[in-house]
């Protein structure tokens, strides 16, 4: 072999592509109610009070007006937009245009961006009245399930918890034979779950409380709920508990001004005149109606 062959070696770089580890996003948008706006601000819903009926104790006597009381919740737009660019120069020095691969990874941002706008919306205060001018701030009193709820003090997730939370969402009247019941959970409080006797021992399986594991060892379902795992649970502000949602799809409104949209363009205003990928969308959220959101406190060790 000539000792000169070296200098034919050649540098062979790979096709393949992978994206790197992110939060997927994508998995509240079936949970919630959802709509089309347009203007600076929409109304999600009007709602309608409950009426009595009235006994009626003598013939003929004058007939009294009952009044509903009725309401509107308000949600208002946020806009988003995600420029990608590839200079024309690069592409010449690439073996694949990568802008598929940008693609992908726009439609993973919008996933992203719109669950955290519906995580931002479970506790955050909801406008409401004629035109929005009335501040409903989310009630912790009655619609929170404390830390320390099936242990001496402040805990992680479990059942007791979970069970609790159900219970608040039936004493504020939601009707859970007509409405199916999400719970958002971390990883970290789905390893604790899975170190619940209650759901992982038969022995204590009920019609209501049976869990359902998938064949990766996660629970998807337990005590009627769908349970969705997101890093995406929001924290309180002094960072000391998770605070896990359980809803009812009634309970939450995704407002929807401009659907995720993509376009890709060349820009002659810039030198090498770059492939720009731009994609946008404007959505807001908010929280229904009082009592369909229950709040769960959670630490995480």
């Amino acid at each position: 072999m000539s000792v000169n062959i070296p200098d034919h070696f050649v540098s062979q770089f790979t096709t393949n592509k992978s994206h790197l580890l992110q939060i997927e996003g994508g998995k509240l948008r079936p949970t919630v109610t959802e709509g089309r706006h347009v203007g600076e601000s929409s109304a999600a819903l009007d709602q309608y009070g409950a009426v009595e009926m009235q006994e009626v104790t003598s013939r003929f006597a004058p007939m009294n007006r009952v009044d509903m009381a009725v309401d509107r919740r308000w949600v208002y737009p946020v806009d988003f937009d995600l420029p990608q660019m590839v200079d024309t120069f690069d592409k010449a020095r690439l073996l694949t245009d990568p802008m598929s691969d940008y693609t992908i990874g726009a439609v993973k941002a919008h996933r992203r961006q719109t669950d955290t706008v519906l995580f931002d919306a479970f506790y955050a205060d909801a406008k409401t009245g004629k035109a929005g001018g009335t501040t409903t701030a989310f009630d912790t009193t009655n619609h929170r399930v404390d830390a320390a709820v099936g242990a001496a003090g402040d805990t992680g997730l479990n059942v007791d918890k979970i069970l609790k939370a159900k219970q608040l969402l039936q004493e504020a009247n939601v009707d859970l034979e007509d409405e199916e019941v999400y719970l958002a959970i971390t990883p970290q409080q789905e390893n604790d779950l899975l170190g619940q006797t209650q759901v992982i021992n038969a022995d204590y399986f009920t019609k209501n409380s049976m869990p359902v594991l998938a064949t990766d060892g996660r629970v998807t379902a337990f005590a009627g709920c769908k349970i969705i795992c997101s890093n995406l649970v929001q924290q309180n502000a002094a960072a000391t508990y998770r605070l896990n949602p359980m809803w009812v799809k009634s309970g939450m409104y995704l407002g929807v001004w401009n659907d995720v949209s993509t376009r890709v363009d060349a820009r002659p205003d810039l030198r090498g005149v770059p492939t720009q990928l731009y994609s946008l969308m404007t959505i807001g959220a908010t929280r229904l109606e009082e009592g369909r959101v229950i709040q769960i406190e959670n630490t995480e060790a």
